[in-house]
């Protein structure tokens, strides 16, 4: 067994940037690299495009990263896990294979599969959410469950080089490879909450190197363009020090680690996955040095008799459109249009939304009545049951072109599917995950 293990995040969600990767790999000296692409959201859109084409499914970068990254993880001898299989693991680790192909290299994949319950869950059963039943949604297309190390330690198991996974919890990802170099008893919630700590302090890779964190003039943050993501040099006993890259961008201290921990967080005392229910309220941080944060104490309780479960549904349709005023009078001319399309999409749309952007379509209020800004842009939304009726909104703003009021500009419009999501829990005894290894 190991006595410490480096393990960095090159991605903290699906549209992350590619390059940070590739430097962790290269000069980070890790053992493992984990790239956490998968939201809820972004399972559900996945499950769509699934229903779509039955080879699709998986994150839409992962050609784009794996290509620029797999001889890099060969080269380092460093072992990828990723959730980046989303609504497809399998399909995701063939693409994989295809690739190493193309480029001539050998490499095993194992797919983590099993969280898909679409066929097991009680659609009867209250939503965490609303308390309502799950079938009162509409048209579910997606059951999810959040696996855990449970799912990913059989996988490493296999010694493959790439571990691609379905929906699994965030610091799972993080945990198991601990696990299993550590030969951590996974009874040993104590010690699993450790763990956890450090994993959901890694897992959305810059916030924690000052992504998140910057704000000019208050919270600054050294060369952001080039924004280094984290590792963490996890020892045996569950204590950490978190870094990144000498002479990438960002910055690592209390105050990033602080807001990381947080995040997030619902209760400190009880932060929920499914491999423990952890405890953050005794956790310590120090600067350890420059760009160093060491992290020890934390814990944690028996783990849940449940998974989470991730339910994605048909929703609705959203119609937008947007169109800019300039000049004197702008935002008294914004608010006449915004009123004439109210008034025309009566009773064709639901739930019509009117934003002012510059100055109400945040907080929805101003701080300072007074102001009158130079130049405002009208953002129009409204819900519709069709595709049909959500284009009304952005015709309607389009036609103010020349149907008033005055110097309107700049139109676009949009019509989006919008795919809901609400969560369930399912006993964990019904979901089995399982794993299949491929060889280049």
């Amino acid at each position: 067994m190991k006595n410490k293990i480096r393990i960095g995040c090159g991605a903290g969600f699906s549209g992350d940037r590619l390059e940070p990767a590739l430097v962790l790999v290269e000069k980070g000296g890790l053992d493992y690299l984990v790239l956490e692409c998968l939201a809820e959201r972004t399972i559900a859109l996945a499950q769509k495009r699934k229903l779509q084409d039955a080879n699709k499914g998986y994150d839409p970068l992962l050609e784009r990263r794996i290509k620029l990254l797999l001889p890099l993880l060969i080269k380092n001898n460093v072992r990828l896990i990723t959730n980046m299989g989303a609504a497809n693991p399998l399909a995701a680790a063939k693409a994989i294979i295809s690739i190493a192909h193309s480029l001539n290299i050998s490499v095993t994949v194992a797919a983590v599969t099993g969280d898909e319950v679409l066929d097991k869950i009680d659609i009867n059963a209250a939503a965490l959410e609303t308390n309502t039943p799950i079938a009162g949604f509409g048209n579910i297309i997606s059951a999810n469950a959040y696996l855990g190390i449970d799912a990913i330690i059989p996988a490493l198991q296999t010694n493959a080089n790439i571990i691609i996974t379905g929906r699994v919890a965030d610091p799972s990802l993080f945990l198991a490879p601990m696990v299993f170099e550590f030969g951590w008893n996974k009874n040993d919630f104590d010690i699993l909450g450790k763990g956890t700590v450090t994993g959901h302090l890694l897992e959305c890779a810059g916030q924690i190197t000052g992504g998140y964190f910057a704000d000019p003039g208050k919270k600054d943050v050294p060369n952001m363009a080039s924004l280094g993501h984290p590792f963490a040099d996890v020892h045996a006993d569950g204590t950490a020090h978190i870094g990144k890259v000498d002479g990438t961008g960002g910055t690592i201290n209390l105050q990033t680690a602080k807001e990381q921990l947080l995040y997030e967080v619902v209760n400190p005392y009880e932060y929920y996955t499914p491999d423990v229910v952890a405890d953050f309220t005794t956790v310590h941080l120090k600067q350890y040095g420059e760009n160093i944060v060491s992290i020890t104490g934390g814990g944690g309780q028996q783990k849940p008799a449940t998974y989470k479960v991730s339910v994605g549904y048909q929703s609705h349709h959203l119609g937008e459109g947007e169109i800019s005023y300039a000049g004197s009078n702008a935002l008294a001319r914004a608010q006449l249009a915004g009123g004439i399309i109210c008034e025309r999409l009566q009773g064709q749309v639901d739930d019509v939304k009117i934003d002012y952007m510059g100055c109400t379509s945040v907080h929805q209020t101003s701080f300072n009545n007074d102001a009158k800004p130079y130049e405002v842009r009208l953002r129009v939304a409204a819900k519709a049951t069709t595709p049909e009726f959500a284009a009304l909104v952005g015709e309607e703003v389009e036609a103010l072109y020349t149907n008033g009021p005055a110097g309107g500009g700049g139109v676009r419009k949009y019509v989006t599917e919008v795919i809901g999501i609400v969560s369930t829990l399912i006993d964990r005894k019904l979901v089995s995950p399982s794993v299949t290894v491929i060889h280049s």
